[in-house]
């Protein structure tokens, strides 16, 4: 064995004696346990562990309800689940993502525009401006500690919609906010909703909001 071979021999003894040898007490990456998918119970861990917040804070849940129903008031109905649908994908919930495409299905939007909606900018075409204009200020607002709602993307919407207007698509915007961090807080199940009496997917557990395109009392 040359002087070269020998020294990579051991290199190859000492790179992989560190990798399989470890102090007492100490874990590998292998031996950490998988961090679980955002907004889904551990593995194991029942659903029940999670709270109720309908049940729990029924004072607060219908005060929400009503924000998000006087929110909607001013606002086409079509837009209102395309800003709903919108923020469900950047918050990755998928609760209230599949709810609100069923919704606006239910309502006539056709499946182009459902697709489209991660992509609008690409696909402006599928979109009115008004559109464009609130979907931009709810990329902005879901996302607002990356850099706050610039100042174009707020012009743009104050030049589409009145005072009024706009103001009733920002509380759209900041209901679908808050009824995403509650479905994902308390693990909401894709698939589940307590609006319709039978869950709506054979996995479904439990549901959440109630009252078809909105977020109704739970009875």
């Amino acid at each position: 064995m040359t002087t070269q071979t020998a020294q990579m021999a051991q290199t190859t003894y000492t790179t992989d004696t560190m990798l399989t040898t470890r102090t007492p007490g100490t874990r590998t990456p292998a031996d950490r346990p998988a961090r679980p998918e955002s907004g889904r119970s551990e593995p194991g861990r029942p659903e029940s562990a999670r709270l109720d917040f309908a049940r729990s804070a029924p004072g607060a849940f219908k005060a929400l309800i009503g924000f998000d129903a006087a929110a909607r008031a001013s606002v086409d109905p079509a837009l209102v689940e395309l800003i709903q649908i919108r923020s469900s994908h950047q918050n990755h919930c998928a609760y209230c993502l599949h709810m609100h495409t069923n919704d606006a299905r239910t309502a006539g939007e056709s499946e182009d525009r459902l697709h489209m909606v991660p992509l609008w900018r690409e696909a402006r075409h599928f979109f009115t401006e008004r559109e464009q204009a609130a979907l931009a200020l709810t990329e902005a607002v879901t996302l607002v500690a990356d850099g706050g709602v610039p100042d174009d993307v707020y012009a743009e919407a104050a030049a589409q919609f009145d005072a009024t207007e706009l103001a009733h698509v920002l509380a759209v915007i900041l209901a679908i906010n808050t009824w995403n961090r509650i479905a994902l807080t308390t693990a909401k199940t894709a698939g589940t909703d307590q609006r319709r009496p039978e869950p709506s997917h054979p996995r479904a557990g439990h549901g959440g909001r109630a009252g078809r395109g909105g977020h109704g009392s739970r009875g």
